[in-house]
């Protein structure tokens, strides 16, 4: 069986991840305490990806960076650069879709907790960096990990928009969603099969680890400790 298609999905999940924790982090942490005409627009543009079908989204993408797009033309022209059909393009995909998952977490991760906590810091003099790492991201992190995972399983899952984008070579964007879906169109049903039961435990594993994580951390607030089935 190739596993090519698995360790291109988990690298390209892995670094959109990573992109997406970093970026969504700075806006929602930015925009969690501003209010300002417009603030509501500028959210449900964030969130937009989250309700468009993917391949809205994939032609949206190839709109842009396709070699007769604005940003395709700019980056052809500069630096002879040509995202559409390789691997960089399935991570800009999976950024996409999964950027309103992780925002939204850290929107609410940063509302969760009494800002005078930040305030109390600020007027002892602490700089707004400090009062981020030593408070702000403390309390906010629960929310933070569970966007953060979120945010990788739907980046590992995406289908339609890297399909439109990305396009399927196999060894260079022949994801594992892809990887399925043209194995059962040729009649690969085995090597189908395969694939979908190693989808199957590494999502079931990581909302497993999450919720379990979940559980430490409300047993560690409250001191009650919940019942498992």
């Amino acid at each position: 069986m190739n596993l090519d298609p698995l360790w291109l999905s988990l690298k390209i999940a892995s670094i959109s991840s990573v992109i997406v924790f970093v970026v969504g982090t700075c806006i929602a942490r930015w925009l969690s305490r501003r209010h300002f005409t417009g603030k509501n627009l500028l959210e449900s543009a964030i969130l937009l990806p989250m309700v468009l079908p993917p391949t809205v989204v994939g032609f949206g993408l190839l709109y842009i960076f396709g070699k007769n797009g604005f940003l395709g033309k700019w980056l052809q022209t500069l630096f002879d650069l040509q995202l559409v059909f390789t691997w960089y393009a399935a991570v800009i995909a999976s950024v996409i879709v999964s950027f309103p998952l992780m925002y939204q977490s850290a929107a609410a991760a940063f509302k969760n907790y009494n800002p005078n906590l930040e305030n109390a810091a600020y007027t002892m003099g602490a700089s707004k960096i400090k009062v981020f790492w030593t408070i702000s991201l403390p309390l906010a992190w629960p929310g933070l990990l569970a966007g953060l995972v979120l945010s990788f399983s739907r980046a590992l899952g995406e289908f339609g928009a890297t399909l439109m984008f990305a396009g399927y070579i196999p060894g260079k964007t022949d994801t594992l969603p892809i990887a399925i879906y043209f194995s059962v169109e040729s009649g690969n049903s085995q090597a189908a099969l395969w694939l979908v039961l190693i989808m199957v435990v590494i999502g079931f594993g990581t909302v497993y680890w999450l919720n379990r994580w979940n559980k430490r951390q409300s047993i560690w607030i409250t001191g009650v400790k919940d019942e498992e089935a």
